[in-house]
């Protein structure tokens, strides 16, 4: 509650000063108005990086902008472009077969969403329109992993939050087997996205299985073609008071996709304590573009 009141004031603090303005539009994809939301730069962001925000299920674009805080006033100083859709319905039609949201029981076309947004926006503010990242919480975590599943070759890098992977007989997407660089942020006593796998159940619903956190790693890392063992590291713990800890696993070799895992031991459903991961996520794309 502490971090959403900070971001919450942050937010009203960027309106009053009119730092930033709030802007909403949508696309028509077969006969549905997706919507989507950012915030109108100060100057145009010529050939800047998409990068999509995704809110979690049940949430929407908006309510994961206050979260973002940090990133945006990067946004400028860093060439990067912060994009928040909404989910249908405040869900996504992402991988997981036995989702029961209208999302995925209308069998919404997401990719087609996304696409539509990037030419919207490589029009109208000049990003650069042959990539662009993600970062998505929980069920926005899942629709990441849809877009590396199925996009590769636009879709650069993901950074996902508290998800794994489906399993094999919850998945339902068509995998593209193409290598993508991802980063997983997952806790290790989260009640929702089960660290070691198995079912998935929200508020008596389920959402079929997923794999483990180590599976969902292991098969990102296999794509790119690493074998071996990661390189292991402890991340600096700045509250030693809150029971966390993280460990960074990490493949990387050259002219490869960079594949991370950050472990938050004692980390539940929500983004870790210790670092910032918007930040950290911004800093793993940034590593994954090739200099001019």
């Amino acid at each position: 509650m502490k971090g959403f009141c900070i971001g919450l004031i942050l937010f009203l603090i960027c309106l009053l000063e009119a730092k930033c303005q709030v802007l909403t539009d949508s696309v028509l994809i077969e006969s549905h108005y997706r919507t989507f939301h950012f915030n109108k730069p100060k100057i145009k962001p010529q050939n800047y990086n998409l990068i999509f925000v995704l809110h979690g299920s049940g949430g929407d674009g908006k309510g994961i902008m206050k979260a973002a805080m940090s990133l945006e006033k990067q946004s400028g100083p860093q060439p990067i472009f912060l994009v928040y859709p909404d989910g249908y319905k405040k869900y996504w039609n992402e991988c997981r077969k036995a989702a029961t949201s209208a999302a995925n029981l209308e069998n919404m076309n997401e990719q087609a969403f996304f696409e539509a947004m990037l030419r919207y926006f490589a029009h109208k503010y000049g990003i650069n329109n042959q990539r662009f990242f993600a970062i998505g919480l929980s069920g926005g975590g899942h629709m990441a992993f849809k877009l590396a599943l199925t996009m590769p070759d636009k879709c650069k890098g993901i950074s996902a939050f508290v998800a794994n992977l489906p399993d094999t007989p919850n998945l339902d997407c068509i995998e593209s087997k193409k290598p993508v660089a991802v980063m997983i942020t997952n806790g290790t006593q989260d009640p929702i996205n089960p660290y070691q796998g198995g079912p998935v159940v929200v508020n008596g619903s389920s959402f079929g299985s997923v794999h483990s956190t180590n599976g969902t790693f292991r098969y990102w890392a296999g794509l790119a073609g690493y074998q071996g063992e990661p390189n292991v590291e402890n991340v600096p713990d700045k509250n030693t008071r809150n029971k966390q800890s993280i460990t960074r696993f990490t493949y990387q070799e050259k002219n490869k996709p960079e594949i991370v895992l950050l472990e938050v031991k004692g980390g539940e459903h929500t983004f870790p304590a210790d670092i910032d991961g918007f930040t950290e996520s911004w800093q793993f794309f940034a590593r994954q573009i090739p200099s001019n």
